[in-house]
């Protein structure tokens, strides 16, 4: 079975050069890319500069992506915003991982069990979503402290895990030090993400483990994914068998 999954920095719906709220190009710019799964960041629920839209919902009634969960991470005065999965296939065993670091922006993952039908028979797979802060040290903690989550510890080795998101990893380091000794692979070779007007920077990544293949990867760099937020969606595409 193939599938498309996208990780995306919507920024919370904001284009990332006019600063208008345009959901409607977050939505076209996922359906450019054909998207099965889609973990996102930067999702916003009840608050005003988004119109107090519940963009979870928003975005998975327009792309016909009926499963979904939401994490609200950041809670404002009006409203949160955090990160979500829209999906396909139906999601199970949500589970969120705290990643908080003392002093800095509050920060979770989000884990989920997605089950993929193949033939007669029905697959499990693991996503995990998640958005790591800005200062390296608290991405070392809080990457370890997700490789150590109870879910992506009693995985079995062959079980399919996604493990996808916002790294902010400005030197492009971090899985090579910690995911890859873990048995994680990079699906998206580094492709640069930020800021989508004219990326120069591989901020967003997708690395997987298990009984899965590789099809192949890009960054859509269409002139709307360029305008809807201030990161381009990455995408990834994989065999299950």
């Amino acid at each position: 079975m193939r599938f498309r999954l996208v990780t995306y920095n919507i920024h919370k719906g904001i284009g990332g050069v006019d600063r208008r709220y345009r959901p409607q190009r977050i939505v076209d710019a996922l359906a450019k890319c054909r998207v099965d799964v889609a973990l996102l960041q930067e999702v916003d629920d009840g608050v005003p500069r988004s119109h107090r839209d519940r963009q979870v919902d928003l975005l998975g009634d327009a792309l016909g992506l009926q499963h979904r969960a939401f994490q609200p991470n950041v809670k404002l005065t009006e409203g949160v915003y955090g990160n979500a999965i829209l999906s396909r296939f139906p999601l199970l065993d949500v589970t969120d991982v705290e990643l908080t670091v003392p002093l800095k922006k509050r920060r979770r993952a989000m884990l989920a069990h997605c089950r993929l039908r193949i033939g007669k028979h029905t697959r499990r797979m693991a996503l995990c979503n998640m958005h790591l802060g800005l200062a390296g040290f608290e991405r070392t903690l809080q990457l370890r402290r997700l490789l150590g989550a109870d879910m992506l510890q009693h995985t079995h080795r062959r079980t399919p895990i996604v493990l996808a998101g916002d790294f902010n990893d400005v030197y492009n380091n971090l899985g090579r030090r910690l995911l890859e000794p873990a048995g994680y692979h990079l699906a998206t070779r580094a492709a640069r993400t930020f800021p989508a007007v004219m990326p120069v920077r591989a901020l967003d990544h997708v690395y997987f483990r298990g009984k899965i293949r590789l099809v192949r990867s890009f960054a859509s760099h269409t002139l709307l994914a360029r305008q809807a937020s201030d990161h381009l969606p990455l995408v990834a595409e994989f065999d299950v068998r």
